[in-house]
C-alpha cells in the first residue's frame, strides 16, 4: 500500500483518529499495523461501546490517496501491477493515465456469504454468453487498503481462516465451480470482538499479527472529555473536523515517513536472540511469534523515529504481539499469561526505564482557540500512540484464587427420598471448586438440522461438502450449482435449437442450487442440581469436573453455552448463553451448593431458557444436558410437578441428555431413569462423561 496525499481533514462524517481519547494501546497497535504491512492485522478485544469501530474508520481516513490502473477492479499500482491479475488487459499503456482513489475501507458483515467475500461467477455474463467470469467480491476492494470486520468471532472459522490467510500472503486464490483466480489481496486487517461474546480458537487467533485490548477507563475526567468530544462532534461535524485538522495532517505524515523507514531499521542479531528467549519462555507455539515481534518491533523503531532496535522497542511489540500465542487452556485467563510475559519481560530486558524515551519535536503548540494541546508534525498526542508509561508497565492483578472446601465424610446412602427438615442445609452452603476438565463424550442430536456453522451436529448449511443439487423450490438449497445446473440443461440443448459454438440455451427450469451437509453448532443448555443432596456426598466437585469438561468440548465445537443450577427453593441462570469458556468457568466455580432440590423449578428454568432462545436465534437448536440424581423435595406434590415441566420440554422436541449424578454405592432409586423417560432423553452415568477413565483398566 503506498500513501501519497495525505489528507488535511479528516474524511467526511468519521471522527478524527487524534481526537478519541483513552484508547493509547489500540491506537498505536493499529498505527504500527499500518506501517509494518506484513504484521499480519489487529485483532481489537474489548467490551461496547468503547470506540473499536470509530477508531478504525478514524485511521482509514489518515492513508490518503492510491495510484491506481484506470478500470482495474483489483486496484493494482500502476508502478508495479500484478501480472496475474485477471484484469491484466487492462494494464496496457495508457499515456501515464492513473486513477486516484481514497485508500479503501472496506467493512465486511458478520452475515456475508464466501461468495461475497472471496468472489464468484458473474451469473449475467454466464446465462447470456455462456462464458465464466469472475466476479470480485470483498478481498479484492480492499487491496491496498484497510478491511474491517466487526464481532470477527461471530464469523465463520473457514471465512476468518480465508481472511488470515490473505491477510499474511497477500494473495487471495479461489478454486471452486469451474473457477480458478488469484489476486493481489494486501491490506491492514483489523477484527473486532467482545470477549463475552466467544472468543476465537487458538489457531485462528495465533493468525492475528497483533492483539490490542480496548477498556472505557474509570477515570471521570477521561470519560467527561469523551463526552464533550463526541457532543461537539455531533453538533457540528465540519468545524470538529478542522479543530483537529493539524493534527490529524501530522499523523498521517508521521505514518508515511515510518513506512518508508521500516525497511532500513537496523535489526542486531542480539536483538533476534532476545525476542527468541523471550517467545521461548513463553510457550509460544511455532515461529510465527518471533517474525511478528521482530516485525513489530521495527515497525515501532520507525515509528520512533530511530533506525537501530531498541529494548523498549521489544517490549512494546511483545505486550502486543504474543499474550494472545501463549499455549494455554481455553479457561486460562488473559491476566494470568499478562502477568507472566511482563515478569519474562522483566528477565530477559530487564526493567523498564523509568520514563518513556523521547521523541522528535517533543514541544507541543497550543491553539489558542481550543485550549487542547496541538500535536507537531512528528508527535500525535490525542491519541498519544507511543510507548507505554510507567502507569502501564506495572503487573496486572493477579486473578482472584477461587475457594477451596475442607472434606466432608460420605455419610450412608439414604433408603428412599427424604425431604430434609426446614432450613436443613442452609448453613451447609459451600462451594466446590471443578478439577482439572476431561476428554469428555460427544453429545449431538439425532436428526439432521438447518442450523448455524459448527462442528457439533449434522446439518444442512451454506458450507461443508456438496450433497447434490436441488431445485430453486427446495428451502435448503443455497447459491448455484453450476455443474447441476449445466447438467440440467446439457439434455434439452438439441430441443431448444442451440447449434455448434453458440452460447448455451438455459431456462429457469434448469436452475439447481447446492444442498450441502456440514455440522452446525447448537445451544447447549446445562441444568445443574447444586442441592443438598449431591454437596453432601463430595459430589459437587466431581460434578462441575464433568460440565467443565462438556464446556470445553462446546467452546472447540463452536456451541454457545448457558449453565442454569438449581438449589433450596429456587433455579439460577448461572450464565448466559454465551461462547465464552472463561467466564463460564469463573461462574460454575462460585455456584455454592446446599438446601433442598425444586427439580421442577429448575426444569421450568430451563424451558423458558431455551423458549426465548429459540425465539432469538430459531437456526441454533438447542441440546439440553441435566445432571443430576432426578430427586426432587421442594414444595408440595414436588415429583408431579417435575415430570410435567419435563414433559413440557419433551413437547418443544428439544433434544437431551441426562447424566444421572446418583451413588453408585447403596440402594438405587434410578429416579433419573424416570426423568430421561419423560424428556425422551439419552441416559447416562455420569461416570461414563469422562472418555480416558472408560478406557483404564478395570473401568466399569
Amino acid at each position: 500500500m503506498t500513501l501519497t496525499n495525505p489528507p488535511k481533514v479528516p474524511r467526511s462524517g468519521r471522527f478524527p483518529f487524534s481526537a478519541i481519547v483513552g484508547m493509547d494501546g489500540m491506537g498505536l497497535a493499529l498505527c504500527l499495523a499500518a506501517v509494518g504491512e506484513h504484521i499480519g492485522g489487529v485483532l481489537v478485544r474489548g467490551e461496547k461501546g468503547t470506540a473499536k469501530t470509530t477508531m478504525v474508520r478514524g485511521l482509514a481516513g489518515l492513508l490518503g490517496e492510491i495510484a491506481v490502473v484506470p478500470g482495474c477492479r483489483f486496484a493494482c499500482d500502476p508502478a508495479s501491477p500484478d501480472p496475474a491479475c485477471p484484469d491484466v488487459e487492462r494494464h496496457l499503456p495508457q499515456d501515464g493515465e492513473v486513477d486516484r482513489r481514497p485508500v479503501p475501507l472496506v467493512e465486511l458483515p458478520v452475515g456475508a456469504s464466501e461468495d461475497r467475500v472471496a468472489g464468484s461467477l458473474h451469473l449475467d455474463s454466464l446465462l447470456a454468453r455462456g462464458q465464466v467470469t469472475f466476479e470480485p467480491g470483498l478481498l479484492a476492494a480492499a487491496n491496498r487498503g484497510v478491511l474491517y470486520v466487526d464481532e470477527v468471532n461471530l464469523l465463520p472459522d473457514h471465512l476468518v481462516d480465508g481472511l488470515l490467510d490473505a491477510a499474511a500472503t497477500g494473495r487471495a486464490r479461489v478454486e471452486r465451480e469451474g473457477v480458478s483466480v488469484e489476486h493481489a489481496a494486501r491490506f491492514v486487517l483489523v477484527g473486532t470482538m467482545n470477549p463475552e461474546e466467544g472468543d476465537l480458537r487458538p489457531q485462528l487467533l495465533d493468525r492475528f499479527g497483533l492483539v490490542a485490548d480496548a477498556a472505557a477507563s474509570r477515570d471521570p475526567d477521561t470519560r467527561v472529555a469523551v463526552i464533550s468530544r463526541r457532543l461537539d462532534f455531533e453538533r457540528d461535524p465540519e468545524a470538529f473536523a478542522a479543530r483537529f485538522a493539524d493534527a490529524e495532517e501530522a499523523l498521517a505524515r508521521r505514518i508515511a515517513r515510518a513506512r518508508a523507514a521500516v525497511g532500513s531499521v537496523e535489526s542486531p542479531r542480539e536483538a533476534w536472540r532476545k525476542i527468541a528467549r523471550i517467545c521461548a519462555e513463553f510457550d509460544v507455539d511455532g515461529m510465527r511469534g518471533d517474525l511478528v515481534t521482530a516485525r513489530a518491533a521495527a515497525a515501532h523503531a520507525a515509528w520512533q523515529g530511530r533506525d537501530v532496535l531498541s529494548d523498549n522497542d521489544i517490549r512494546v511489540a511483545a505486550r502486543l504481539a504474543l499474550p494472545h500465542r501463549r499455549r494455554r487452556n481455553p479457561f486460562d485467563t488473559p491476566e494470568s499469561a499478562a502477568a507472566e510475559l511482563e515478569e519474562i519481560l522483566r528477565r530477559v530486558l530487564g526493567e523498564e526505564p523509568p520514563e518513556p524515551e523521547p521523541e522528535p519535536e517533543p514541544e507541543p503548540e497550543t491553539d489558542p482557540d481550543d485550549g487542547d494541546p496541538q500535536p507537531p508534525p512528528d508527535k500525535p498526542t490525542d491519541p498519544p500512540p507511543s510507548d507505554p508509561g510507567p502507569e502501564d508497565a506495572a503487573d496486572p492483578p493477579e486473578p482472584p484464587k477461587g475457594e477451596t472446601s475442607e472434606p466432608e465424610p460420605d455419610p450412608a446412602p439414604p433408603q428412599a427420598p427424604k425431604e430434609p427438615p426446614a432450613g436443613a442445609g442452609q448453613a451447609e452452603s459451600r462451594t466446590e471448586r471443578a478439577g482439572k476438565p476431561h476428554r469428555a463424550q460427544v453429545f449431538a442430536l439425532d436428526r439432521v438440522g438447518q442450523g448455524v456453522t459448527g462442528r457439533r451436529s449434522r446439518a444442512v448449511t451454506t458450507v461443508g461438502r456438496q450433497v447434490r443439487g436441488v431445485t430453486p423450490a427446495d428451502p435448503r438449497g443455497r447459491g448455484l450449482a453450476v455443474t447441476e445446473t449445466i447438467r440440467a440443461a446439457a439434455g434439452a440443448q438439441a430441443d431448444r435449437g442451440r447449434g455448434d459454438g453458440e452460447p448455451l440455451r438455459l431456462q429457469g427450469s434448469d436452475l439447481r442450487r447446492s444442498l450441502r451437509e456440514g455440522k452446525e453448532g447448537n445451544l447447549v443448555v446445562f441444568l445443574v442440581d447444586a442441592s443438598g443432596s449431591m454437596g453432601a456426598r463430595r459430589r459437587m466437585a466431581t460434578v462441575k469436573t464433568a460440565v467443565l469438561s462438556l464446556l470445553l468440548d462446546a467452546y472447540q465445537r463452536r456451541d454457545k453455552v448457558a449453565v442454569v443450577t438449581f438449589a433450596r427453593d429456587r433455579a439460577q441462570l448461572l450464565l448466559p448463553p454465551t461462547g465464552s469458556v472463561e467466564l463460564a468457568r469463573a461462574r460454575l466455580d462460585a455456584a455454592a451448593t446446599g438446601g433442598r432440590t425444586p427439580l421442577a423449578e429448575g426444569l421450568t428454568a430451563a424451558h423458558d431458557l431455551i423458549r426465548r432462545e429459540r425465539a432469538k436465534d430459531p437456526m441454533r437448536r438447542p441440546l439440553l444436558v441435566v445432571l443430576t440424581d432426578g430427586r426432587a423435595t421442594h414444595g408440595p406434590n414436588a415429583l408431579p410437578r417435575a415430570r410435567a415441566a419435563a414433559a413440557r420440554i419433551a413437547g418443544l422436541g428439544v433434544g437431551s441428555v441426562v447424566l444421572d449424578c446418583e451413588s453408585p454405592r447403596g440402594v438405587r432409586l434410578r429416579l433419573a431413569a424416570d426423568l430421561a423417560a419423560v424428556l425422551g432423553a439419552r441416559l447416562m452415568p455420569l461416570a461414563e462423561a469422562d472418555v480416558a477413565a472408560q478406557s483404564r483398566p478395570g473401568a466399569a
